[in-house]
Parts: structure tokens; C-alpha cells; sequence
């Protein structure tokens, strides 16, 4: 059994679509990241980045004791590995896939998630940064779908690399962005939309980034969520 501390963000996400689509038990524990649970010394300890996603594994393949692990990519790759599933286990094949996942969580990520703060979040609207990461997201979109020219998936087969990816497109038109302009990437992203471990994992879910969840938010909600220092 797997434990899985979760909010229904884009990295949330991610895990909720990976666990499905491997078919592994496992516990949903929320975490009202409004409300400050993130900060609870329990959590901590297993996510001492006060982050979503975290879980611990109750039964990890050396028969020990209980894994704890915070960051998503780490949990992809953990997962992948447990399983024998979701990523090639030949040096090439796992070198493309991995390049791709640490493209996503070192620049679609950040980038989508700056996106995504700016322009939804923000108490007062940038211009300039607003821009700045509209115009980054495209050129991340444009190089996902140059690499989804004559491929199905972003590695070969299905992997933690789409996995990973998928959720941060999911927000596209929060984000300022048209799947139209990016013909690879809408086939893509449609074909992993369709999966049933896909439909599963987004069974119920709100999008973080809807156009007016920033509006929503009281000043003690975004204090909460935006002022740590």
C-alpha cells in the first residue's frame, strides 16, 4: 500500500495518473494547502519542502523498512522502477526518458506554474510578467510539440515523461495558450486525455489554475499559500 499526500494541482496530478495507470494500491491523503496543512509537522517530515506530492511507500521492493519521498520526479522514477513499467530499462530508452522528465520539472513546470501565478493568482496584474511567462510557456509548448512530430509519446511507448508533462498542459487556456497552434501536442495531449487511468485520476478534480480560482481566494488563503518566508 502506498500512501499519497495529495492536492489536485498539475504535480498532483501526475501521481494520481501514474499510481492509476500502474494499477498499485494505494491511500488518498488531501492536503488543504489553504488551510496550512502542508506546515503540519507530521507532513514535514516526509515533505520537508512543505510540497505536494509526497508518499510513502509500505512496501518498497527491498522488503524494509517504509519509504518516505517528496518531489514528483523523484516519485515518477521511484515508481517506474518499483515496477518495472512506464520507462525503458535499456540505457538509451531511459536516458530519452529521463532527459524529458527533468525537462519538465526543471522548465514546463516552473515556467507554467509562473504562467499560472501571474496571470490567476497574483493580487495585482504585471504586464511584464505576465508576458514573460506566456511567451515562455509557448516556447515550451513549441518545443513538446516539435518533439511529437511522428511520435506517439514523447520517449517511444507511454511513459512517466508524458506523465509528467500532461498535467501542466491541462491549464492551456489559463494559461494563455491554444492547442490549435500546436498540432503534435493537441493529438498528444487529446490521446492521454482518453486513457482510462487518465480519466480516473481526473475523476472530480478542479483544475488549480482556472481562470477565476485566484479570485476566489481570501487574503488569509493566499497569505497562507504565497507569503512563507
Amino acid at each position: 500500500m502506498i500512501d499519497l499526500y495529495y492536492a489536485g494541482t498539475p504535480n498532483g496530478h501526475k501521481m494520481t495518473m501514474c499510481l492509476e495507470e500502474l494499477g498499485l494500491p494505494y491511500r488518498m491523503n488531501r492536503i488543504a494547502l489553504l488551510k496550512g496543512e502542508q506546515f503540519a509537522p507530521a507532513f514535514l517530515a516526509i515533505s520537508p519542502n512543505n510540497k505536494i506530492p509526497a508518499m510513502v511507500d509500505h512496501a518498497p521492493a527491498d522488503g524494509g523498512e517504509p519509504i518516505s519521498i517528496f518531489e514528483s520526479g523523484a516519485m515518477l522514477q521511484y515508481l517506474a522502477e518499483k515496477t518495472g513499467r512506464l520507462m525503458p530499462t535499456d540505457l538509451r530508452g531511459r536516458t530519452v526518458v529521463m532527459q524529458w522528465l527533468f525537462w519538465q520539472v526543471g522548465g514546463l513546470g516552473p515556467m507554467a506554474g509562473q504562467n499560472g501565478h501571474f496571470s490567476t493568482h497574483a493580487p495585482e496584474k504585471i504586464p511584464y510578467a505576465i508576458n514573460r511567462y506566456v511567451n515562455e510557456t509557448k516556447r515550451l509548448y513549441g518545443v513538446l510539440d516539435k518533439r511529437l512530430e511522428g511520435r506517439d509519446f514523447i520517449a517511444g511507448d507511454y511513459s512517466i515523461a508524458d506523465i509528467a508533462c500532461y498535467p501542466w498542459i491541462v491549464p492551456h487556456e489559463a494559461h494563455g495558450q491554444r492547442l490549435d497552434d500546436f498540432p503534435n501536442l493537441k493529438r498528444w495531449f487529446q490521446s492521454i486525455a482518453a486513457r482510462p487511468a487518465t480519466l480516473r485520476a481526473y475523476e472530480g478534480a478542479q483544475q488549480s489554475y482556472a481562470k477565476d480560482s485566484g479570485a476566489k481566494m481570501t487574503e488569509e488563503e493566499r497569505r497562507v499559500l504565497f507569503g512563507q518566508k
